[in-house]
């Protein structure tokens, strides 16, 4: 099993990913001691995983991975965007940012949305980046318990379920992160 290293300190995407990627031994920051917040200031989100990414191979000299995702509103032009884990303010809470969404869309018909991740890899010294979308709507009021972040509003095209309400295995198959995430997977087969 090879090891790579997923930066991030969100247990919830380390849960995720290490769902997606079983023949990999994924460790997180915390793995490698790497206890740095690091500054996401790019206005991309390709920018921010290629920050990411290149944080952890300059500073540990080790093959690595980052994503950034941001949940894009139609209506409010595709705000939050990169935006999404601060919508509501530093050091907000994810039902902080879902109740600001909720109350931005409160009279707005128009409710498509779609949740967007880029991955940025860095291995054996080139870059790579890979792209996962998904489409839905914001729901009017939040369903369901299970996965973080927006999942309780985000409903994808074709499914009566939320995010939030999907078994991880489904919704990892459907979702931004998963899709990005299966680029990734087909790359590391053809190295």
């Amino acid at each position: 099993m090879k090891d790579l290293v997923f930066a991030t300190h969100n247990a919830h995407k380390l849960e995720e990913i290490r769902a997606i990627l079983k023949e990999y031994n994924i460790l997180g920051l915390n793995d490698i001691n790497c206890h740095t917040d690091i500054i996401e200031d790019a206005n991309t989100l390709e920018g921010n995983a290629i920050i990411k990414a290149n944080f952890v191979t300059n500073n540990y000299n080790i093959n690595c991975f980052a994503d950034d995702t941001g949940l894009e509103v139609e209506a409010l032009d595709g705000a939050p965007g990169v935006y999404s884990a601060r919508y509501a303010g530093e050091n907000c809470s994810y039902q902080d940012n879902v109740i600001k969404l909720l109350d931005a869309l409160k009279d707005i018909e128009n409710r498509k949305a779609r949740f967007r991740t880029v991955i940025a890899l860095n291995l054996d010294g080139r870059q790579y980046t890979f792209e996962g979308i998904v489409n839905g709507i914001i729901t009017k009021e939040q369903h369901g318990e299970k996965g973080f972040g927006y999942d309780p509003i985000f409903l994808p095209d074709g499914y009566d379920m939320t995010f939030a309400e999907m078994p991880l295995e489904i919704k990892n198959k459907i979702s931004h992160r998963g899709i990005a995430t299966q680029k990734l997977i087909e790359f590391l087969k053809l190295k």
